[in-house]
């Protein structure tokens, strides 16, 4: 795999970074095995189908064995090579791994059918990429080292190059450049690829979201210049945030010295399948993820705006998203100018939504944001603003050594922690990486009573006599007053202050803010009945009323508990741990006193007006 042709090469990614960008990750892989025949005749170089969000993605939301999908792609592919997206250190995960942990994921997932992996790190720091490479080279791997391209006041051409270099030395056999937020011009482009061209032996892969309307240009420039390979999506999962189409840039250079060779016939048979299997997946559309050229300035990947629209759709926070995107650069430079890839895009887009949300600047910190200020992602390029970093680790000195020289050897104590829950050593490697979704999976797998998110929300409930938790209603709707038809949609939520929540409502397509008190609520059951028991078994919480009450500063889940009733706690402590958009913050006690109550147990979701926990 490593030699390739004059003529140029296509990825596809359609079952992978396409949905991602455009779908919430959310495609299943019922969908994807029906077409994968036709995919496999085309005649790609590869085909990107694992990595990146669809591990947890599977896990959390599908309910499908990430493993499983791998498994069964390559034997529905047996023609082209599949490909996965690794990030170097952290794996498919949020924080750096052991050695042992990466090495063994390495090995299995070259043993469950990945050919070609790129390896990136979301800091460009090459410390965190070497034993990911080294692993890839000794399962006798395509390894595809990778620089992160971003703008900034200190990422020159001149560190592209060097990067470049440095994965070319440690035996990469192509090097990809990794344009996640679509912030290449044709002339940066043009730049970048000749002089990378000038300096590398090895083949050079481009990858390059759509998100400012230039994709098409910059592929264009890129393969002019020396590019062999550039990354495309079949047509109905192109454009927005995701990629250029595949049958485009075919079309584009047939009959030219850089012909692909690839058939357009062939590929619109692909299409018009995914033209279909879209439609089913309607309710992760977002506005979000059309063209922005506001990505010049807030960089938010591809792949990571369509999961932030659709967790601030979920916090009831989607019209904050505009305050968020005018956030994100203030903490990028803040941190020191991150390129923004996952996981930096989450830490730095997380913070952002909290610095939104809590009213005020790093009010609440992330568990994330305190290990990234504490050097444990790597070496940020620029300078790290001093303040902020104080404020999340206090007096603490950052480390300078590779992060992960500081973690000790994991698989076997992973192995005796989740004990007989795990029937292999991909799923110790599974709870490696998201323990609290791992076990759930595998105690749903256990049980035989899997609970994947519906495609689609029940339209509407009956009102029970006495009920508990949110009910779930259309977003979109006509109603009609009097005679006078009037359609209804629903764009999004303030925060609720009390009993009374603000909605935005676009009432035939005018914008108005609707003042909604709630005076009842109900649970609705996956077949949108009532279910009145499980109403008065979780009673609402007690309100938040007193300044010694525990609350979170955002909706969440609780996903640890570092206290009991009758402990004592000094004003600061962390009493528990709550997730919100993948990402973990502490909550601490308010006060100094005596935990004298505890209304929330682990895996319960929670909002900022409840009172979790009672201090006296």
């Amino acid at each position: 795999m490593t030699e390739v042709k004059r003529k140029l090469a296509i990825t596809e990614l359609a079952l992978r970074d396409g949905h991602q960008s455009l779908l919430a990750t959310r495609m299943r892989l019922d969908d994807m095995l029906p077409i994968c025949e036709k995919l496999d005749q085309i005649g790609y170089w590869s085909i990107e189908a694992w990595g990146g969000a669809t591990f947890d993605t599977c896990l959390r939301y599908l309910k499908e064995g990430p493993w499983v999908r791998l498994r069964e792609l390559n034997k529905a592919l047996p023609n082209t090579p599949i490909q996965m997206l690794l990030r170097g250190q952290n794996l498919l995960g949020y924080r750096h791994y052991a050695d042992d942990v990466v090495k063994k994921f390495v090995d299995m997932s070259s043993a469950n059918g990945v050919d070609v992996f790129r390896v990136f790190d979301a800091m460009n720091d090459v410390r965190n990429l070497r034993t990911a490479i080294r692993q890839v080279k000794a399962n006798e791997k395509h390894a595809e080292g990778t620089i992160c391209y971003t703008t900034s006041p200190v990422h020159t051409l001149e560190h592209f190059v060097d990067l470049a270099k440095e994965l070319e030395d440690m035996g990469c056999d192509t090097l990809a450049i990794k344009d996640m937020a679509g912030l290449l011009t044709p002339v940066s482009t043009r730049e970048l690829v000749t002089a990378l061209k000038r300096e590398l032996s090895i083949p050079l892969h481009l990858h390059s979201h759509a998100t400012a309307g230039v994709a098409e240009l910059v592929q264009w420039e890129a393969v002019h210049a020396g590019c062999d390979i550039i990354d495309t999506a079949i047509s109905p999962l192109a454009g927005g945030t995701s990629h250029p189409a595949t049958e485009s840039m075919v079309a584009a250079f047939a009959g030219t010295e850089y012909d692909t060779g690839l058939n357009l016939d062939a590929l619109q048979e692909v299409a018009a399948y995914f033209r279909d299997v879209r439609k089913k997946y309607a309710r992760y559309e977002s506005d979000a993820t059309r063209m922005d050229t506001r990505v010049f300035i807030n960089q938010i990947p591809g792949g990571m705006i369509s999961n932030l629209a659709n967790q601030l759709k979920d916090q009831g926070a989607l019209d904050k998203m505009d305050a968020v995107l005018e956030e994100i650069p203030r903490v990028r430079k803040d941190f020191g100018y991150p390129p923004l890839v996952t996981p930096t895009s989450q830490i730095v887009g997380t913070q952002a939504v909290l610095n939104v949300i809590s009213g005020k600047k790093y009010k609440v910190i992330t568990n994330e944001t305190k290990s990234y200020l504490s050097g444990m992602y790597g070496r940020a390029l620029g300078e790290v603003n001093e303040e902020v970093r104080k404020l999340a680790i206090g007096d603490d000195e950052p480390i300078t050594v590779r992060p992960a020289d500081l973690l000790q050897p994991e698989m076997d104590a992973l192995t005796r922690e989740i004990g007989d829950k795990a029937k292999s050593v991909e799923d110790v490697l599974s709870y490696a990486l998201f323990p609290t979704i791992a076990m759930e999976f595998f105690e749903e797998r256990e049980s035989g009573d899997f609970k994947p998110e519906p495609l689609e929300a029940p339209a509407t409930v009956p009102a029970p006599e006495v009920v508990t938790a949110p009910s779930l209603a259309p977003t979109e709707f006509n109603i009609t007053i009097h005679g006078e038809r009037y359609h209804i949609k629903i764009e999004g939520s303030g925060h609720k202050n009390e009993d009374m929540r603000p909605f935005y409502v676009k009432v035939d397509n005018m914008l108005e803010e609707v003042m909604v008190e709630t005076l009842t609520e109900v649970v609705p059951t996956q077949e949108g009945k009532i279910d009145t028991q499980k109403a008065l078994k979780g009673s609402r919480r007690p309100k938040a009323r007193n300044d010694s009450d525990v609350t979170t500063s955002m909706p969440g889940r609780v996903v640890t508990i570092a206290v009991a009733v009758g402990d004592q706690v000094e004003a600061g402590d962390t009493v528990l741990t709550v997730e919100a958009m993948k990402m973990e913050h502490q909550v601490m006690a308010p006060v100094s006193g005596t935990i004298q109550a505890i209304h929330v147990t682990v895996g319960d979701n929670v909002n900022p007006d409840e009172c979790l926990m009672a201090i006296g």
